[in-house]
């Protein structure tokens, strides 16, 4: 055999019949995935922030001119650091369907208070859709997604509308996407069991007293306030549709935060669902069955 540079179609096939040997055939249209590992997005204040981007694969996926849509996906963690793989076995499954996954590290609550963490998520989507080319994401079919933590962060993302030039860092490029998917979302302060499990609830040591960079949360109300998604939306705001998923055993973030937060967007006339999934946890193998998968694709369709 020749050796050179062989193209797919001109390379020859092994076609020889060998005793014992079976040939089986393919398609090439099998469904697998690429993860690009720890592609640095920006740089804030000397912290430089990684994603997780997890592309379709295939045989015959490999053509540079198509296009997929992408959801730029924010891994939970109590606002501390996060596990950015937590997820990625369960994210891969809509890279098989046909999605760009793009999981966003973001400064967390030792780093920069919030709302850093929206900010950050902001400039992950502007920086997927600026690099659309190289991971074949079709700009005009962006979604931003999370859990816990990550939910708050994504609501908020397209909440906080900065186009200050110290937190844009892609001056130009905006951050919008066409739908918001929160799972179990931490996304209330106001609630006095919003956290059940969560013993210093509100104190300057709890996860959501940390996020705004060690506060005592129950001093300062207006703070509760900045950190809830019903209290900064109006009829005014411009929002995306909103899904939202939430288990009816939550020991972490009350059910009742997600109805607080579907009552509030359906009474100011936005586009909201939220399924509470009964007996379902603070996560699980629940959240990714086929079901809520399909439910999760009718809403990017």
């Amino acid at each position: 055999m020749e050796i050179k540079d062989w193209s797919y179609e001109q390379y020859p096939s092994f076609e020889e019949e060998v005793e014992g040997v079976i040939h089986l055939p393919t398609s090439g249209d099998e469904a697998g995935t690429y993860t690009w590992t720890d592609v640095p997005y920006c740089c804030v204040d000397g912290t430089t922030l990684h994603l997780q981007i997890i592309t379709p694969a295939s045989r015959n996926r490999n053509n540079m001119d198509l296009r997929y849509p992408c959801l730029v996906y924010v891994q939970g963690s109590a606002w501390f650091r996060q596990n950015l793989c937590a997820k990625i076995g369960m994210l891969a499954r809509f890279a098989e369907k046909g999605y760009v996954v793009a999981i966003v590290e973001y400064r967390h609550s030792g780093i920069a208070p919030f709302p850093a963490m929206p900010l950050d998520t902001r400039n992950a989507i502007r920086f997927m859709k600026l690099h659309a080319d190289e991971y074949h994401v079709d700009t005009s079919r962006m979604y931003v997604g999370g859990d816990s933590s990550g939910g708050h962060a994504a609501m908020f993302s397209q909440i906080f509308k900065d186009d200050d030039a110290t937190t844009n860092l892609y001056p130009g490029t905006d951050a919008d996407v066409k739908g918001i998917i929160s799972f179990y979302g931490a996304s209330s302060m106001m609630l006095d069991d919003g956290m059940p499990s969560t013993q210093n609830h509100h104190m300057p040591d709890s996860p959501e007293g940390k996020a705004m960079g060690g506060v005592n949360l129950k001093e300062h109300p207006e703070l509760c306030e900045y950190m809830s998604v019903e209290c900064q939306v109006s009829a005014d705001t411009v929002l995306p549709k909103v899904l939202m998923f939430h288990g009816s055993k939550d020991r972490t973030i009350n059910p009742r935060v997600s109805v607080v937060i579907y009552e509030k967007l359906k009474s100011v006339g936005k586009d909201v669902r939220l399924y509470i999934l009964d007996g379902a946890d603070h996560g699980g193998p629940e959240f990714w069955s086929p079901q809520i998968m399909e439910l999760i694709e009718d809403f990017m369709r």
